[in-house]
């Protein structure tokens, strides 16, 4: 069993290059030739596939990808541009490149060759592995071997293969296309096609992001500014639900509470409403001729409407209220399994040793629940830094900020980063490459952040302390 397992370790991490060096003339002649090493060995239908993905590739190049790839370092040569048409006896707009698709069918070009190096290295290390059973008198595999391992002990692979094809077409080269997108003056009046091509244009856009040139009005005092806003809020946003979640939880759970259930669903519902209709309808609450100054007026407590969205302090102060109301049964309910798996006899030795409710909580509640729900409370203020929805619906980003209106689309005093982003891509002038270099920026931020919490985390360094 030994023997086997180590023998095939060592297959699993045979080099390419020595496969290339020891190999005989057919594995040598595999790697121009795909499968060609298969072929002679008997194994057909390996061979068959290897060459046909050759063939395609070559076929592809020829037809398309050369194209795609000689025009990435340019982005296009000839944009929109203005005819004689003698049919009809008028200029017309005649678009020939187009530089969106380049850059997308270029990306994808070049991974397609690395895709094709990698079977180039498989080709050479399929075809010694092959070789070497022969010499050693051991069986080829064959095509039913094939079939049968792949529902067999690499299963996982033929699990695997689906989802990571989804995520590599449908979440890495999107990341991929929008970090490209950063370097070139991509926006509405280069968009690439109708409007005219795009081109590369280096760090400038990154530069123009952090340079200080412009006092109030430039990129990066605003982006500082919404910076500053987006972690108070993340941190306001998090913590709010968190600890107020908790005591819900406790006092739902609290002995001699009648009608748990009904409470709970009260709570509940906010979640089966969906979001952005709850947000719509509380955001015309709040306006002047809404219900609550409506309210206000009629008890006499005020004079004149109250501009909650036009104050900026109100907006602010109002996002995260509402924003309870919204998070609080989440947290309730991951509360409420928590609390009910720690052990009584923790609360019953404290009130033995003159505990007081308050220190039971301190001591016993919140370390509990701390150490299970780090993760959760981690990926809860990563998710308000992207928090998209909240703001969007409730004021849009607003009240504006007469400061900031030179750049970034009016941008507002309750805007995240999140929502300036969404803001650069839209009108006419929709600076997409801006938008890229932004959420490049926020991708940096929140990934960081992330990385140094969860690495001091105790329920990730002790996972036992608690079982």
């Amino acid at each position: 069993m030994g023997k086997s397992e180590k023998k095939k370790k060592n297959s699993n991490g045979l080099s390419f290059v020595k496969a290339f060096i020891k190999g005989d003339i057919f594995t040598k002649l595999s790697a121009p030739i795909f499968g060609l090493g298969c072929f002679v060995r008997g194994q057909i239908a390996r061979g068959v596939m290897l060459l046909g993905f050759e063939a395609l590739f070559i076929w592809y190049m020829i037809n398309y990808g050369i194209y795609w790839v000689s025009m990435l370092p340019s982005l296009g040569l000839e944009g929109p541009a203005k005819e004689y048409d003698s049919f009809y006896d008028q200029y017309v707009t005649v678009y020939h490149d187009n530089s969106f698709k380049i850059l997308l069918y270029g990306v994808l070009t070049l991974f397609l060759i690395l895709a094709v190096v990698y079977t180039l290295m498989t080709s050479v290390k399929m075809s010694y592995t092959a070789e070497m059973k022969k010499k050693n008198g051991q069986k080829v595999d064959k095509f039913k071997d094939d079939l049968k391992s792949l529902v067999d002990e690499k299963f996982y692979k033929t699990l695997l293969s689906l989802p990571c094809l989804g995520i590599f077409l449908f979440s890495f080269l999107p990341i991929v296309f929008m970090i490209l997108v950063a370097f070139t003056n991509y926006d509405g009046a280069h968009d690439g096609y109708i409007t005219g091509l795009f081109h590369w244009v280096g760090f400038d856009n990154f530069k123009t992001l952090f340079s200080s040139n412009g006092g109030t009005g430039s990129y990066f005092k605003i982006f500082m500014s919404i910076l500053g806003w987006t972690i108070v809020w993340a941190i306001l946003a998090t913590f709010t639900n968190y600890i107020l979640g908790i005591l819900v939880a406790m006092m739902i759970n609290k002995k001699g509470i009648r009608f748990k259930k009904l409470w709970r669903t009260i709570l509940v519902m906010t979640i089966a409403i969906p979001q952005f209709i709850s947000l719509m309808y509380v955001s015309k609450m709040f306006d002047k001729t809404g219900l609550i100054n409506g309210f206000l007026l009629n008890a006499g407590w005020i004079n004149a409407p109250i501009d909650f969205w036009g104050t900026p302090l109100y907006a602010r102060i109002l996002v995260v209220v509402i924003n309870i109301w919204i998070g609080i049964p989440y947290m309730m309910l991951i509360a409420t399994g928590i609390l009910m798996n720690i052990p009584a006899d923790l609360y019953e030795s404290a009130r033995i040793d003159g505990a007081n409710p308050f220190q039971q909580f301190r001591y016993i509640t919140m370390p509990y629940m701390l150490f299970v729900t780090a993760p959760y409370l981690l990926t809860s203020f990563t998710g308000n830094m992207n928090n998209f929805g909240v703001i969007y619906f409730l004021t849009g980003g607003g009240p504006g900020n007469s400061k900031a209106t030179a750049v970034g689309g009016g941008v507002g005093h309750t805007d995240l980063l999140i929502t300036w982003l969404f803001k650069l891509t839209q009108g006419t002038e929709a600076s997409y490459y801006m938008a890229s270099v932004i959420g490049i920026v926020i991708f940096v931020i929140v990934s960081t952040i992330t990385l140094i919490v969860y690495n001091g985390l105790g329920s990730n360094k002790n996972e036992g302390d608690f079982a």
